[in-house]
């Protein structure tokens, strides 16, 4: 008997960004449509090949909406793939507090660590005061005085404060002067609508590492990021067009897979990513992103709560290049989130 047909069939709602439900065929749309719809697509697909029921439910400005499913519905979990709400990006972390007042399961991390993962600077103070490698930093609010802190040397590299998916990030984000610095301070704000954040560039290679549990985690390989096909001296940047277009990803060559790291290296990402997820009070699945240099410090950039979990994107990807295929990571994340207990916070 096949492990499927011994699965207990459940009820899922799956909750997505309203304009990013799944509609028709994603063969339909446009390479780029399709780069930003196919996490939805894959999921809701998988959810249907494990046998469970799946009903796909759009959340823009209105809570009423996911009452209304769960009303309806009452599902076994809600699978979140909300990244805002009302077009606000750090919202979703409320999204999340409202199914845990309705007592409701669902996949992904919890409120408390989408809290400390999307205020970048209060990552980075968390791990630092536990006294891990992160970038120096300075933020910069709107409707302030833009001036560097004398410490803080440059090269930086500019950012949002709390947006993800590489949104405002490009060439120009490094910065080598005051002058360009606060140039692209006001394009964070202009841009983003939001606070901007200026770090130490770490020049090195680009590691991701995927975790996934909730009091015991499962670190997945370490996945790297290179660009084949960028001119000699040009720094390594995951911008907005590196994440989300199709042509450009052609034009520099991007790739991404296995990162050829010593054992003892990849023991200590292991280590190191376990401690930081469990830091933040992180559940679910995430994704931490590394810059190793080449003395061999490892430098985090960014915790990425709920990443995109698409078949073709490095979080699956490196699941299965360790033997779980993607219906069955998708299962494993419907199993933490009927397994998490809220009440119970992670510490």
């Amino acid at each position: 008997m096949t492990k499927t047909s011994t699965r207990k069939k459940l009820k899922v709602i799956m909750l997505a960004d309203e304009s990013l439900l799944p509609a028709g065929d994603l063969k339909d749309y446009s390479e780029k449509q399709r780069e930003l719809r196919k996490t939805e697509f894959d999921v809701r697909d998988a959810i249907g090949a494990l046998g469970h029921e799946v009903i796909s439910i759009g959340v823009s400005d209105d809570l009423s909406t996911i009452r209304g499913a769960i009303d309806a519905h009452k599902p076994d979990i809600a699978f979140n793939l909300v990244e805002e709400f009302d077009g606000i990006g750090h919202f979703d972390q409320h999204v999340v507090s409202y199914l845990e007042l309705r007592r409701q399961a669902y996949t992904g991390c919890n409120p408390r660590g989408l809290t400390l993962a999307r205020d970048k600077a209060l990552t980075k103070k968390i791990l630092a005061y536990h006294g891990l490698k992160v970038p120096e930093f300075a933020i910069f609010a709107k409707r302030r005085v833009t001036k560097r802190p004398e410490s803080l040397a440059f090269p930086l590299f500019v950012k949002s404060l709390t947006e993800e998916g590489s949104v405002g990030i490009s060439g120009a984000s490094i910065v080598r002067d005051d002058e360009k610095l606060m140039e692209r301070v006001r394009f964070i704000h202009r841009t983003t609508n939001s606070t901007a954040l200026a770090e130490q560039f770490i020049e090195g290679r680009e590691i991701y590492v995927g975790v996934m549990g909730n009091d015991r985690v499962t670190v997945l390989p370490p996945w790297e990021f290179v660009m084949t096909k960028k001119e000699d001296g040009a720094p390594l940047i995951a911008s907005d067009r590196a994440k989300w277009d199709p042509e450009y990803q052609r034009q520099v060559g991007l790739k991404t897979g296995p990162a050829r790291l010593s054992k003892k290296m990849q023991a200590k990402l292991a280590d190191l990513s376990k401690e930081i997820y469990r830091l933040l009070g992180m559940s679910g699945y995430a994704r931490l992103d590394y810059r190793v240099t080449q003395e061999g410090d490892a430098y985090l950039l960014e915790a990425n709560p709920n990443p995109q979990i698409a078949k073709d994107e490095d979080f699956a990807l490196s699941a299965k290049h360790v033997g779980i295929d993607y219906p069955e990571l998708i299962e494993q994340l419907i199993q933490f989130g009927m397994k998490y207990v809220p009440s119970r916070m992670i510490a």
